[in-house]
């Protein structure tokens, strides 16, 4: 009754058949995870919601007909429980700042590995946010710049804050995966930087988003950099 009850349903929309078959291979991996449907271009996505009543629809940006922009504005006013998990080749931060602002709740390279496309449908199928790390990284950064321009040059830039570890919340290994994380690092890259598995780095980024009160590891990077925790390059 738990497995039924927990299980994500996905829509997945994707113009590629190769690419659409290998994702579903993927996800068929996690037993709570289910492809109920799947289509080829926008055009298509809210017939297919509203047939199968899905948990979160995984949808490519660039489509022939209507593009994955248009089609997550549309479906977020029309069925705003669903959430909207979108697939790019794009890591430009002016893509992932337009599609959020249409009502995405997470954004996914195509270039990512199992582990990113399993913990990306699991946390936006749980109603959080997620976005490639790589991604994140390009966000802050640019976050960062804009911060440093609106400030007088007088001022003390967001850039100039005094970097400090927070010693005083998170433990000197959590502080180092933390800066990795800021670096737009994976899970896997994160432990094979640290010699630790994969399994240590996923308890580490729970504890420090446990102690900093953040649900996702975007809202804690972005608050360690504003406290002057992490350095960004």
């Amino acid at each position: 009754m738990s497995e039924v009850e927990n299980q994500i349903k996905i829509v997945l929309i994707d113009d590629h058949q190769l690419f659409r078959e290998g994702v579903k291979r993927i996800l068929s991996l996690e037993k709570n995870i289910e492809v109920v449907a799947e289509g080829s271009d926008g055009d298509e996505v809210l017939d297919l919601v509203r047939e199968h009543q899905p948990d979160v629809v995984l949808m490519d940006i660039n489509m022939p007909n209507v593009n994955g922009v248009e089609a997550t504005k549309t479906l977020v006013e029309t069925f705003p429980n669903v959430k909207v998990l979108i697939l790019s080749i794009h890591d430009d931060e002016a893509y992932v700042t337009h599609v959020l602002k249409t009502g995405a709740s997470g954004y996914l390279l195509k270039e990512m590995d199992t582990e990113a496309l399993l913990e990306a449908v699991k946390v936006v199928g749980e109603g959080g946010a997620y976005i490639h790390p790589k991604v994140t990284h390009n966000l802050i950064s640019e976050y960062r710049r804009l911060a440093n321009d609106d400030k007088p040059e007088t001022e003390v830039g967001f850039r100039e804050v005094e970097y400090r570890r927070p010693l005083h919340l998170l433990t000197r290994r959590e502080c180092e995966v933390l800066q990795l994380m800021t670096d737009g690092k994976s899970n896997r890259s994160i432990g094979e930087t640290l010699y630790i598995s994969e399994k240590t780095v996923k308890n580490h980024v729970s504890n420090i988003l446990q102690k900093m009160n953040m649900n996702d590891r975007t809202q804690a990077v972005v608050d360690a950099i504003k406290n002057g925790w992490v350095k960004v390059n």
